[in-house]
């Protein structure tokens, strides 16, 4: 193969991991393989001048997904081009750059860039970044969106660039509640990206993965602000979420590099990052830069860290149990990694194992990298002899294995076959002790995985029990009087749940916190028990729907289900929490469906706000429970139209309902 053939099925390779990676699909490449290749292209290009159209090296990375059939947006070019960054991986490269000027040190996080407009202090706008020259325009979105101001003091045109991000914590908590591997997702960049490519219809999704948009510079404001650092400072003052910054200069870098870095490697970022970005302070000076492919040359230069690698021998392959899979995890002999001892990564699944070659115990050489130095990661396999034995029973309760084949990702993963294994009950354990959820300090996923193993926890009462192995605990292995006592007290105080953080704890199948707090809000406490021994509905209630009113109900007609939620609240308390109900207002006791454009409203959000001001409530749906639904379009052929005129249900324009409720 010549260079040129070698460029080739680099783009290819590389333009493939891209699409799966922006389109939130199975990650193919990880940011280590995928920086390897890319610097392997870019000293092969240098060497030839031969460049394709479709180079990474001189394209915004995207995926071709988003710009054919990303939810319900259209394609809409931007009005400022969201151009990408050029990068480097050495300090020194920052350095030249910065020159004597003063700079601004900001993180590069790894969400998905927005681009938000304003005009007239009302939010007009949203558009994905798309190829950087082509969007897609997801203004509906507008109020699921965390950190998105709906209005803005600032009365002219205003456009804003930002990163939609997703932090670990709840990227973790959603993925707890997902058992099947397939639908698991890679990391908080690839949900994000499946989250922003859902339609109208999945809103509450959006909402529920707290999805937020966090500002990292102002493009365009008709008052003139030269300073990046006081452009900045004015997206604060209008309520956005911005990012982290530090005004330094060219000789202050390394110092300063090194303190973000320790930032990172404490694991004090629960938001994604994958670098560091600097910006000039003068924004005119910046605008006067050069474009290459798609690279503005003075818009702003990305740092990513260098990774460091170390060597280790394969001690063993351990099998641990969890949800639907049995995941290998190396055990290799401890080495130092930025500044602290490692000993284990996770290899994810069977083919991770075959992709990487690992061999047997003891005749396998790893490398092993912290990926964003957080992650231990074996990025590849120096040398190995023999093969890796993949168990037949599993290591818990010890019932037949076997070996899956996702239907979408094509992966192998084993599977434990006993449907009643409990570890496959631990990441929902986990989230039942959350701080979300009953808030038990003291429950780490490591000690519910020992007391499951021990056979002290089978259901989520068992926890209240534990108190009876007290002895015993206090001899397991790193686990003392003190510790024990800790925990004991956390269970007890316990006992008394609030309602909202009960119904996320049971993980009912699409009911988050959100959802838990719309439906104690809208029946209270009592409301919710009632409708549970009826096996009543919720679909009613605003933002709850048909779907997921329907996973409610099935999971309490599922006989264990039922008497895992009975046993429990013979061990705790509901708190006593009323409906939320206004009072004295026009709307009170009308419940109205809105639907269609507004013009007398900014938009739908604030229309439903009016309305449960005035003591109404707003669905999603029409229902025989709909008072009214109000469509500016009062001949529409939409389904809710035809639904409200079956049903008898007057339909109002927004005049009619000024006219009537104002």
């Amino acid at each position: 193969m010549d260079k040129k053939q070698k460029i080739d099925e680099l783009v290819r390779q590389l333009n493939e991991a891209s699409e799966a990676y922006y389109g939130g699909q199975e990650e193919q490449l990880s940011n280590y393989d995928w920086d390897a290749l890319f610097d392997k292209l870019t000293v092969l290009e240098n060497e030839t001048g031969y460049i394709r159209e479709d180079s990474p090296t001189h394209t915004t990375s995207y995926s071709s997904k988003e710009l054919s059939d990303s939810g319900d947006g259209e394609k809409e070019a931007h009005e400022y081009p969201a151009l990408s960054l050029a990068k480097t991986k050495k300090v020194e490269d920052l350095q030249k750059w910065a020159e004597d000027r003063d700079i601004w040190l900001s993180w590069k996080l790894d969400g998905l860039t927005l681009v938000v407009t304003y005009d007239g202090g009302k939010l007009t706008k949203i558009l994905t970044r798309g190829n950087g020259i082509i969007g897609t325009n997801i203004t509906y979105m507008q109020g699921a969106i965390k950190g998105i101001p709906l209005t803005v003091a600032d009365q002219g045109h205003l456009v804003v660039r930002g990163e939609a991000a997703i932090s670990y914590t709840d990227f973790e908590m959603i993925n707890d509640t997902l058992d099947d591997a397939d639908d698991k997702y890679a990391n908080p960049r690839n949900l994000a990206s499946g989250t922003l490519a859902l339609d109208k219809a999945n809103l509450d999704k959006v909402r529920e993965r707290n999805v937020t948009f966090n500002a990292f510079t102002l493009v365009h404001a008709d008052q003139d602000i030269v300073s990046w650092g006081k452009r900045m400072d004015y997206l604060d003052q209008l309520g956005f979420i911005t990012v982290e910054r530090q005004r330094t200069c060219a000789a202050e870098l390394p110092a300063d590099v090194e303190q973000w870095t320790v930032k990172v490697d404490n694991g004090e970022m629960d938001i994604p990052v994958d670098g560091l970005v600097i910006t000039y302070d003068d924004t005119a000076y910046a605008a006067t830069g050069s474009v290459t492919g798609h690279h503005a040359t003075r818009a702003g230069f990305a740092y990513k860290w260098e990774d460091v690698s170390a060597q280790s021998m394969l001690d063993h392959i351990e099998w641990s149990c969890a949800a639907s899979n049995i995941t290998p995890v190396a055990v290799f002999e401890p080495v130092q990694l930025e500044g602290t001892t490692v000993s284990r990564a996770s290899l994810c699944n069977i083919s991770e194992l075959d992709r990487l070659g690992i061999g047997a115990n003891g005749k396998t050489v790893l490398e092993v990298i912290k990926a964003n130095k957080i992650i231990p990661k074996c990025i590849s396999v120096v040398q190995a002899e023999g093969t890796v034995e993949i168990p037949e029973q599993c290591p818990v309760c010890h019932e037949k294995t076997e070996i899956r084949i996702g239907k979408n990702s094509g992966v192998k993963t084993l599977r434990c076959t006993n449907p009643e294994c409990p570890a496959k009950h631990l990441k929902r354990f986990s989230r039942f002790v959350s701080k979300t959820g009953m808030d038990i300090d003291g429950l780490s996923i490591e000690t519910l995985k020992a007391f499951v193993n021990q056979g002290f926890i089978h259901e989520f009462a068992d926890i209240y029990q534990l108190k009876n192995y007290e002895g015993t605990i206090v001899e397991m292995d790193g686990f003392g009087k003190k510790s024990c006592d800790k925990l004991l007290s956390a269970i007890e105080k316990s006992r008394s749940a609030n309602p909202v953080n009960f119904i996320f704890a049971l993980c009912i199948p699409m009911i988050g916190i959100d959802a838990g707090k719309k439906i104690i809000a809208a029946i209270g406490t009592d409301g919710f028990t009632a409708r549970v021994e009826a096996g009543e509905a919720f679909d009613d209630i605003d933002g709850i729907g048909c779907e997921k009113s329907a996973a409610i109900i099935d999971w309490f007609a599922d006989p264990r289900n039922r008497s895992i939620y009975e046993n429990l609240l013979r061990e705790i308390k509901l708190d006593h929490v009323e409906p939320k109900t206004q009072t004295g207002g026009k709307c009170e006791g009308k419940t109205f469906v809105i639907t269609g454009d507004v013009h007398h409203f900014a938009n739908r959000d604030a229309f439903k706000l009016y309305v449960e001001s005035e003591g109404g409530k707003v669905t999603g749906s029409v229902s025989q429970k709909t008072n009214y639904l109000v469509n500016n379009d009062l001949e529409s052929a939409s389904s809710k139209n035809r639904k409200a005129k079956e049903l008898g249900i007057p339909i109002l324009s927004e005049e009619d309902f000024l006219t009537m409720f104002q």
